[in-house]
């Protein structure tokens, strides 16, 4: 029962972190500390807060709460070792641990070498991956996800579509049906990936605008020098225009799975509640962006652009996840049947082959 509560806490304490590295870069605050891994010559934690004035208090706490981040995923990582028994689990706390290792010597250097975009870019986009790592262990911890969303609060069972072609495929056939209420949706499965990498990608073009100076480069909104297209362009009016047009790219494909998610599975509380999510963020991401441009990149509004953006990525990211669901073994327990690749067919159910003539039995690791 702590696992995941702690894996959800790593999981925040991640956001925390995205937020404050929003503003460090927001406050220009990146090399206010000349060191690393000291501050001024100081242990970290021994570094007085009298002296955190200015962009060292940025710049410094940032530093501390990364290292309370790394912290905890040692913790995460060691606890899924000895606790968790599906190896996929296990291997993303290792992963995360790794991902967060690398995270800080990227910090590092961006400190060392002057904040060269190339190594900054690398470091805001690791943060969003560590943020991806850790959402994903904190969901697959948790109630929800090891019972295969079953419970509901409307009925005891929720047949959605995939589920009821399923049922029909079964009768049809002649074989048992055994009930998984588990969505497997192949349409939402691929347009859900589709939008969580457009994401991604619009978010490595707004770590490229933050870190080569070309957030103002189009100084108005939501036109651009008064044009629906800039009418000169040179590298930072490119990037930013670029943003813009991303913005309006992740727009469709998160309308258009929210729309998938409606249609065919709105009784799905697992799905609905990312979907509603999703929509209220993009929204919220928009203004922010606007109010980025409006207000001449002001650094609080501009940090919570980031980290709404990281919001945006890891939700889609769980209801792509969520719709996968189907695939991945119901349980915790490493003798578990295997993945539920057919809605009607639980784990060791017995199922007949194509031509009808044997019988067998389903079952493998978690």
């Amino acid at each position: 029962m702590l696992l995941p509560l702690f894996a959800a806490l790593v999981a925040a304490s991640t956001a925390v972190l995205i937020f404050a590295g929003g503003l460090v870069t927001s406050t220009g605050s990146g090399l206010s500390v000349p060191d690393w891994p000291s501050t001024y010559g100081w242990f970290m934690w021994a570094f007085p807060v009298s002296k955190m004035v200015g962009g060292i208090f940025y710049e410094h706490a940032h530093r501390l709460i990364a290292s309370t981040v790394g912290f905890l995923i040692v913790v995460l990582a060691i606890w899924l070792g000895r606790a968790e028994p599906r190896r996929w689990v296990r291997r993303l706390g290792y992963l995360a641990l790794a991902a967060v290792v690398t995270q800080g010597i990227l910090g590092g250097i961006t400190v060392l070498w002057y904040l060269p975009d190339a190594i900054s870019i690398a470091h805001a986009s690791l943060a969003q991956i560590v943020f991806c790592l850790t959402v994903t262990i904190a969901l697959a911890t948790s109630t929800g996800w090891k019972s295969g969303y079953i419970a509901d609060p409307q009925g005891p069972r929720r047949i959605d579509d995939s589920v009821e072609a399923g049922l029909r495929s079964a009768k049809r056939e002649g074989r048992h049906a055994r009930l998984n209420t588990a969505p497997n949706d192949r349409t939402l499965q691929r347009v859900a990936i589709v939008t969580t990498a457009v994401i991604f990608v619009q978010i490595l073009i707004g770590a490229t605008m933050r870190h080569t100076g070309a957030g103002l480069a189009i100084p108005d909104f939501p036109l651009a020098f008064g044009d629906l297209i800039p009418p000169h362009w040179d590298s930072k009016i490119a990037i930013h225009f670029a943003h813009r047009v991303g913005a309006a790219t992740v727009a469709v494909f998160i309308i258009a799975t929210a729309g998938h998610v409606f249609a065919h599975h709105a009784r799905r509380a697992e799905l609905r509640r990312p979907a509603i999510l999703l929509l209220v963020l993009l929204a919220l991401q928009i203004t922010l962006g606007a109010l980025t441009v409006l207000s001449g990149k002001q650094f609080i509004i501009n940090s919570l652009h980031v980290v709404n953006g990281a919001l945006v990525l890891v939700t889609s990211l769980v209801l792509t996840l969520r719709a996968h669901r189907a695939r991945f073994a119901d349980t915790g327990s490493a003798d578990a049947g295997s993945a539920q690749r057919d809605p009607v067919r639980g784990a060791g159910s017995r199922t007949r082959d194509d031509q009808g003539r044997s019988w067998t039995r389903r079952g493998a690791r978690a």
